[in-house]
């Protein structure tokens, strides 16, 4: 491996970013012993350090909430700085102006999910999403709450329309790729014009630049028989299940894999089923074999055509364009809810200026601010207060220091499954719930590389590596806002979104054992080995187009997600009784409230604000 990248190790969570020596500051960027955690170059986002306290509790340590004096009181103490946290202190603020919010995170910074990684490559500043990608199908799934949510911190949805460059990568011909690895099929390829489109997507049907589905699968190193099922499971419009009423064929599709359903159904064998297996990683955390038929059908993957079912009900429609994306993602979001919320923490005033506002992290805790956001704090115990006193009390850790609040309210938005170590007032009921709230994890590697000439030569602007260690691979979302200018010259340093699943071998029989055998997969993979995967397969890749790992990689940055997206319920291992969690996972427990996207069992944006919305009811009315 080159010497030009400094590596860096993480632990769970989110990440830690490889830096070329020399990159030099820009616009609040800042070296490793900084206190600005977009740009550092030592540990970003959550570090052994973070976790090290919470784990403890997981692993048996336990602290007492009375044998501490009380220190500090505020009307309302919000746990957890993600989206959900931060939406609730904007609603209570607009609900009680004056009253005085502590906002606590164990993280050294705000956003929960929503990271951002910056960049200096070559003197061009670029950004990248860590986490949190976008503000998904609010014309068509925003409830009134989150759209009035986001406009109210200054978000004009439709500048979004203008700010992303929807036709750049289609305007210069660029197509979805599918890579064949040698391991499975004994030879490296590459193949473009992948005639599935990987949704959501952001580039429209009509201009995917697909190729049919007899050309593309020609050219598939797979035997020929089953380049006949391969074009029977694209094409094919005989009804499978003659005679069943729509109902019935989407239940019948609800309790098999899809895996399953293409093995079966269309006699996919082994090489075949590969090149589907792990597609599905990115949008449900799951290989095939765990994904049901139904979700494979509402994301338009093949092999349904002649079971005449309608549009699907919650499916990706091309109404509702997948555009609304920041150029750091929803990074940005956090960012206008906290400078919102602090008064002085960046200038600025508009969607626009908030993409490079230099952010002053001095100013987010200090004496005399109605509201206070507290970093590298970890609340380790938590309840209502007793003996016939209202409100609640809590501990929490900053630097091995313990001190004790009090509040009016609390209101939890983070980790479900850590409550039950924390607070000992949950039921029996709403104990089971939280805990049942097993999050998948995820890996989201940004590299920075000189130019991506390599990826315009190979005709490919998003490849799909479902046999790979990198599932999918693509140029990042092209979108230029206010200062901030989107490399569009293949000239340009560029930066590459890399998803890495972890999923683990052998028969699954539950989706939270599979989560939880994958986190440990996860945590026991080095840094050397995320980089090693990245120049290895990028290079087999984009290698024929001139890419070289040595000279075109600048930086790379891993956002490790040990407890990534939220639980929602799987027709193929779920319970009826399971239908009741997320009603008593939101359920207040005396004066302790609860939001976040566990709360709501939807790892979106504006389902947390929507969570956050209740929250701030329940206290304020």
């Amino acid at each position: 491996m080159t010497n030009q990248v400094t590596r860096r190790d993480f632990m769970d969570g989110v990440a830690c970013a490889v830096i070329i020596s020399g990159l030099n500051s820009r616009r609040g960027l800042a070296s490793e012993s900084s206190s600005y955690p977009p740009a550092r170059t030592g540990y970003g986002g959550s570090a052994p350090k973070d976790f090290a306290i919470a784990h403890g509790i997981r692993d048996g340590k336990r602290y007492d909430l009375s044998g501490q004096a009380t220190t500090e009181h505020y009307d309302i103490v919000i746990i957890g700085a993600g989206i959900g946290g931060l939406a609730t202190a904007h609603y209570l603020r607009k609900a009680r102006p004056n009253a005085r919010i502590l906002i606590l995170d164990n993280h050294d910074d705000f956003g929960g999910h929503a990271r951002r990684n910056e960049f200096n490559v070559d003197g061009r500043f670029l950004l990248g999403y860590g986490g949190s990608e976008s503000l998904e199908g609010p014309n068509r799934r925003w409830t009134r709450v989150a759209l009035d949510c986001v406009s109210d911190i200054g978000i004009n949805l439709q500048r979004f329309e203008t700010a992303f460059h929807q036709s750049l990568y289609s305007n210069m011909g660029l197509s979805s790729g599918l890579f064949f690895p040698r391991e499975v099929y004994g030879t490296d390829r590459l193949i473009t014009g992948d005639p599935v489109r990987s949704l959501p997507s952001d580039v429209p049907a009509n201009r995917h630049n697909g190729r049919t589905p007899a050309a593309f699968i020609a050219d598939c190193p797979v035997s020929e028989p089953q380049k006949a099922a391969l074009l029977k499971l694209f094409t094919d419009t005989t009804d499978l299940f003659p005679g069943k009423s729509v109902a019935q064929k989407l239940d019948i599709l609800a309790k098999i894999s899809y895996r399953d359903y293409q093995q079966h159904y269309f006699g996919l064998d082994d090489a075949s089923l590969a090149m589907f297996r792990g597609r599905t990683l990115d949008l449900y955390a799951c290989k095939t074999e765990a994904v049901p038929a139904v979700a494979a059908w509402a994301v338009e993957m093949p092999g349904f055509q002649g079971l005449n079912l309608p549009v699907p009900a919650d499916g990706v429609l091309e109404t509702d364009p997948y555009i609304y994306h920041f150029p750091d993602g929803n990074a940005s979001l956090a960012r206008l809810f906290v400078r919102e919320l602090i008064p002085g923490v960046a200038p600025g005033h508009s969607m626009e200026d908030i993409v490079t506002a230099p952010f002053d992290y001095s100013r987010l805790d200090q004496t005399g601010q109605n509201i206070r956001l507290r970093l590298a704090s970890t609340v380790v115990a938590l309840g209502n207060r007793t003996r016939g006193q209202h409100g609640v009390e809590l501990l929490y850790s900053q630097n091995e220091k313990l001190t004790k609040i009090s509040a009016g309210h609390a209101v939890y938005s983070g980790y479900s499954a850590m409550l039950p170590y924390i607070c000992s007032d949950l039921g029996g009921a709403q104990r089971k719930a939280v805990a049942a709230q097993v999050k998948a994890p995820l890996v989201y590697v940004n590299v920075a590389i000189r130019n991506w000439r390599s990826w315009v030569k190979q005709g490919v602007h998003y490849v799909n590596n479902p046999a790979g260690f990198y599932s999918h691979l693509k140029l990042d979302y092209p979108v230029s806002l206010g200062d901030y200018r989107f490399p569009t010259n293949p000239d340009e340093p560029m930066i590459l979104h890399l998803i890495h699943v972890p999923w683990p071998d052998g028969p699954i029989t539950n989706l939270r054992s599979a989560y939880r055998a994958a986190r440990a997969l996860v945590y026991s993979r080095s840094f050397e080995e995320f980089e090693m995967h990245a120049r290895d397969e990028l290079g087999r890749i984009l290698g024929p187009g001139g890419f070289n790992a040595e000279r075109d990689i600048a930086a790379i940055t891993v956002n490790r997600w040990g407890h990534g997206y939220s639980y929602d319920f799987d027709p193929l291992f779920d319970t009826a009784e399971e239908a009741e969690y997320s009603k008593l996972a939101a359920k207040p427990l005396g004066r302790i409230h609860f939001a976040g996207a566990d709360s709501a069992w939807d790892a979106y944006a504006h389902k947390a604000i929507d969570s956050a919305h209740r929250a701030a009811i329940e206290i304020s009315g």
